[in-house]
């Protein structure tokens, strides 16, 4: 079973590491690509690109030109220790032990717009490059066109080598997951949801909230060692319960 997410625009490059282990991106040949392309565009056109400030669009212009070909504890980190937004804190990779971060590197991949796929401990450089962005490339028009079919072969190599069912578990976002093709997936396709109700109103996906509740689930999905999309009906953290009501086996719905 392998459990998929989205990556985070918050990055930490600045806390004690809680794990030596590390490995490096399988997709890097794609991710120097995509790199010549960026470094060649000025802060201004970042800025447009990536609806973000001229303060960002110049730190990330920096970012595509310092980029380094050799991945080293000084210029880069885990990865999912380096992203810092709410998919990741409801995960708390911090708090894995180093049993988990073994288990995670076999079941949890991140996608990237930058680096395809990434395990829990592929070294990664920091960057800013959503998914969604229109980057033209000799690929295509945009990186879901740059990645084609690129990051479902590697989800199926890894679904095939992951322990427990055939499953691939999408806690990722709608923009990340379209880099994926169902179609071609060699897995059944689970896509968990979580709502919130309000003084007793219907219950509702709120964005903020969905994007803790994944992080949440993925991270107890590893400690707990789950190995069936069964047994997903069995999460009941921070507060979510499963409704047998609104879900289906591919579209398990849990209401807070």
């Amino acid at each position: 079973m392998l459990i998929v997410v989205s990556p985070a625009k918050s990055l930490d490059y600045e806390s004690k590491l809680v794990t030596k282990k590390r490995s490096e991106p399988r997709l890097l040949d794609r991710s120097r690509e995509l790199v010549e392309v960026m470094a060649q565009k000025p802060p201004s056109e970042l800025s447009e690109l990536m609806s973000i400030s001229p303060t960002l669009a110049e730190l990330n212009h920096e970012r595509f030109g310092d980029f380094q070909v050799s991945f080293t504890a000084e210029n880069a980190r885990p990865a999912v220790l380096a992203f810092n937004g709410d998919v990741y804190l409801g995960m708390a990779p911090q708090r894995f032990s180093e049993r988990d971060f073994t288990h995670a590197q076999k079941t949890l991949r991140i996608l990237s717009g930058l680096y395809g796929v990434l395990r829990p401990l592929d070294l990664m450089q920091p960057y800013r490059l959503e998914m969604g962005s229109r980057v033209a490339t000799a690929r295509g028009r945009d990186l879901y066109g740059f990645w084609g079919d690129s990051i479902t072969d590697l989800l199926n190599a890894d679904i095939e080598a992951s322990p427990g069912a055939r499953a691939l578990i999408n806690l990722a976002s709608n923009e990340y997951f379209g880099a994926v093709n169902p179609g071609q997936l060699q897995a059944r396709l689970v896509s968990p949801v979580f709502l919130d109700s309000k003084n007793g109103a219907e219950p509702r996906i709120v964005s903020f909230f969905a994007k803790r509740a994944r992080g949440s689930m993925a991270g107890w999905i590893i400690r707990n060692r789950v190995r069936s999309p069964k047994a997903l009906t069995e999460f009941a953290e921070d507060g979510y319960e499963y409704d047998p009501d609104r879900s289906n086996a591919d579209r398990p719905v849990f209401v807070r």
